[in-house]
């Protein structure tokens, strides 16, 4: 039998069965959101589905209103149903895997499951998200066939956007049951998947959990503030922006705590079980309700002077007021800002000498520790781990990665100096020679195995292409220069990478994209345009290079600007037209030149579904001049079939117009189709890890059927009678106060530019027309003191102004 998941039902609409049910919808499948029916009811409510229904309906509306966005795009809501656990219960019998997200009690569980067995179809799969209670004690009493699809898969919240799935086997769950869950959590799903053990929290939070407790009592302990811990375990220690207490903030106080003290009240005999108990301030916060976002007060608030002006407080964990305070300053800190590469920050930090070098030692070296201590419990390799706090907490290295940046061996020996216990599992392995906890073996990353006391090879599913591990390999790397590289992908295949800042466009990688298309027509089959820049949702290509085109318009080089434009037109324009197929493998940021690389130069275009795509130029007084005005009315009108020849193209028109004009940007893949910079042949990939291997079978797949390149042809546009209807539009707009006079000012030209000019409705006109019309306006409005002004506000400042 072939495992599907074609239904799949949540059992819990609170804030996590909520974003399960989100993600399932996203993905594809039809999913049952059922909760228990309220136990308030009126007499007069009790036959009425509506009423018995409230609880879900009011977890199906959080899912809604909820932002970030947990759903893909809004109308990805019609594929969830929702129910209650007295009248739809036997629905479940429908369901081809049936998740558990219900209130943290044994019994209610153990009840519940019962009743699942009682109706759940052959070989239907039942997990439970739970973390907190062994997964042997809710199956307890419940037949062999449950048992073998029986699983814990642990989601992280909020799912949409956390990495890390934890899949437990129960104590009979088929293998086969494992390996289908893992897969279709990686593949479907877009999961990073860690296979755990049965103990109390698992990986990521067992881990993650001990280090934020810990850090905790230091602080007390050694007399730091919040904001002081905050700024050393920030981006400085390969951490995210929220750090330590921020992120507390975000997942909840109340969280935090019962993860502590269920751990703590599990594992009796954890040699470092006190490292769960949290400070005495924090018993005084929960009773106070300062649980951080949801209650908009806990480690930090904001508050708003009348001047609506946002002040930033935190507090003081002995008196619980909240106060404004000051960017922390450590001699550690500063030196960490001047250290280049990620390593050397770290070093900068924990080998320091002052007060807040010392406290980020004690807490990272007592998590080092555990971590280790962990191996086998938990999990059986140090990989496991490290994805876990990479996936889960959003950690740039894990435990066993950040051991070997800093030094595993000049570390330990500061452990052992400061009175630590130091693992004898570590001390053998640097006895045995062995400094690193991973190394690459012949182009293979490794890891070493406390378990045999040597490397093996780091198991990747066969669909994952590393760039990093491919330029491993010098071999690979077939032609490079400071701002991009070609790599070879093996299959007569090629990758363009790009590798500046944020991946931006710059007149190097403009250069270096024609000399890679001469070198894969000579010696490839075809061409990936993709990178794999780290963190999420990391950046494809945040636009061209300002910076360098504000520098020109200063010293009133603007025919050097129309220049550079130029050549970067031919070279899409180049690529586009290609005797080879090109497929663009984008996901986060792709804005303006990144957008227009997608949009106009590739064939194809294989997305994470992660993607933040738009053509934003006009936030900075410019339009899309890489031949973005182009090639989104192109993809707009690319699939009206030639035997429709009565169009009303002012139909396409508006929608272009109003993508560029208000700088839409995409919050999905599936909102970027909808927008339509991706077409129906263009496809989404939920797994960022296999977008360049999903990108290259797209080359080969179209190598395979007989690749023809496109021929450049005159195509149809609106012609000067669009400038009315926008006129009008604008007016409306502007009179509303909705956009600038600057903003009209642009937006008129910017509509000229689609709509081909001064040409009849519905003339032909060559794709050169269009593109001189683009340059053109793209001088002009360098030369406009309102768009210098714009682009120097997001050089400075990061932000868009609007004037």
């Amino acid at each position: 039998m072939i495992r599907k998941i074609r239904k799949a039902a949540v059992i819990g609409s609170g804030v996590m069965g909520g974003g399960i049910a989100a993600l399932l919808a996203s993905a594809g499948i039809q999913t049952l959101l059922l909760d228990i029916v309220p136990f308030d009811l009126k007499e007069e409510e009790k036959s009425d589905p509506v009423a018995r229904n409230r609880i879900a309906k009011a977890g199906l509306d959080t899912v809604i209103m909820t932002r970030p966005a947990l759903l893909m795009q809004p109308k990805d809501v019609d594929r969830i149903r929702i129910g209650n656990l007295e009248d739809d219960f036997g629905k479940l019998a429908e369901c081809d895997w049936i998740v558990e997200v219900v209130v943290e009690n044994l019994k209610i569980k153990q009840d519940l499951f019962k009743r699942i067995e009682a109706i759940r179809k052959p070989g239907a799969i039942v997990s439970s998200n739970t973390s907190g209670i062994p997964l042997k004690r809710m199956s307890e009493g419940l037949g062999s066939d449950f048992k073998q699809h029986f699983l814990g898969t642990h989601f992280f919240n909020p799912v949409r956007y956390m990495k890390l799935l934890e899949i437990i086997p129960g104590e009979a769950t088929l293998p086969d049951v494992l390996a289908f869950m893992a897969d279709f959590g990686e593949r479907i799903l877009g999961k990073g998947i860690v296979r755990a053990k049965d103990t109390p929290n698992f990986v990521g939070n067992r881990i993650g959990v001990q280090g934020m407790v810990k850090a905790m009592q230091l602080m007390i302990d050694m007399g730091l503030t919040i904001p002081e811990v905050d700024a050393l375990f920030g981006p400085a220690m390969g951490r995210p922006k929220t750090a330590m207490f921020k992120t507390a903030d975000l997942v909840g106080l109340d969280t935090l705590a019962h993860v502590a003290k269920n751990t703590h009240d599990l594992i009796p005999d954890d040699e470092a079980r006190a490292d769960f108990i949290a400070p005495e301030f924090i018993a005084k916060m929960l009773a106070a309700k300062m649980l951080g976002k949801k209650t908009k007060v806990g480690f930090y608030k904001t508050d708003l002077t009348p001047e609506w002006k946002k002040i930033r407080k935190v507090i003081d964990p002995a008196t619980l007021a909240h106060a404004e305070y000051a960017k922390p300053d450590f001699p550690c800190l500063a030196a960490a800002k001047q250290a280049k590469g990620l390593a050397e920050k770290m070093k900068a930090i924990v080998y320091g000498e002052d007060k807040g070098a010392r406290f980020a030692w004690k807490a990272l070296a007592s998590n080092l520790i555990y971590a280790a201590n962990r191996i086998p419990e938990i999990a059986d390799t140090i990989v496991e781990i490290d994805n876990a706090m990479r996936w889960g907490f959003n950690f740039e290295m894990g435990p066993f990665e950040t051991w070997d940046a800093i030094g595993v061996k000049a570390s330990v020996a500061k452990m052992e100096a400061d009175g630590f216990s130091v693992p004898e599992k570590i001390k053998a392995m640097l006895t045995a020679g062995n400094d690193r906890f991973y190394k690459r073996g012949n182009g293979t990353p490794t890891y070493y195995d406390f378990s045999t006391g040597d490397y093996q090879p780091v198991k990747v599913n066969a669909n994952i292409i590393s760039l990093p591990g491919l330029k491993a390999d010098n071999r690979t790397t077939v032609k490079t220069c400071p701002s991009a590289s070609l790599v070879d992908l093996g299959d007569n295949i090629f990758c363009l990478e790009f590798h500046t800042k944020m991946n931006a466009i710059n007149g190097e990688i403009v250069d270096f994209m024609a000399d890679a298309m001469e070198y894969v027509d000579a010696n490839g089959s075809g061409l990936v345009i993709g990178n794999q820049a780290g963190g999420m949702p990391g950046a494809f290509c945040a636009g061209g290079d300002l910076a360098y085109m504000a520098g020109l318009a200063k010293t009133g080089k603007y025919a050097e600007i129309e220049a550079f434009l130029k050549k970067a037109q031919t070279g899409m324009q180049t690529v586009r037209y290609a005797s080879f197929p090109v497929v663009a493998a984008p996901y986060g940021l792709t804005l303006g030149g990144g957008c227009e690389v997608c949009i106009g130069a590739a064939d194809k275009i294989v997305a994470h579904s992660e993607l933040y795509m738009g053509l934003v130029e006009i936030g900075v007084g410019l339009l899309p001049g890489g031949g973005g005005c182009l090639n989104l009315w192109k993809k707009m009108t690319a699939d009206i079939p030639e035997a429709v020849t009565d169009v009303d193209l002012t139909k396409f028109f508006v929608p272009t117009f109003m993508n560029i004009a208000m700088a839409k940007v995409s919050m999905s893949a599936a909102e970027a189709r909808a927008n339509g910079f991706l077409g129906p042949c263009d496809r989404i990939v939920f797994n960022r890890d296999h977008l360049i291997g999903e990108a290259k079978k797209e080359v080969l797949r179209m190598v395979d059927e007989g690749y023809a390149p496109p021929v450049n042809r005159p195509l149809k546009v609106v012609g000067a009678a669009a400038q009315g209807m926008i006129d009008s539009e604008l007016y409306n707009m502007q009179s509303a106060k909705f956009i600038s006079e600057y903003d009209a000012f642009l937006a008129r030209r910017i509509a000229w530019v689609i709509s081909g000019g001064d040409v009849r409705a519905n003339s032909l006109v060559d794709e050169s027309v269009i593109l001189t019309l683009e340059r053109e306006a793209f001088v002009d409005f360098w030369k406009q003191e309102k768009t210098v002004a714009r682009v120097e506000h997001m050089l400075t400042t990061g932000k868009p102004l609007r004037n």
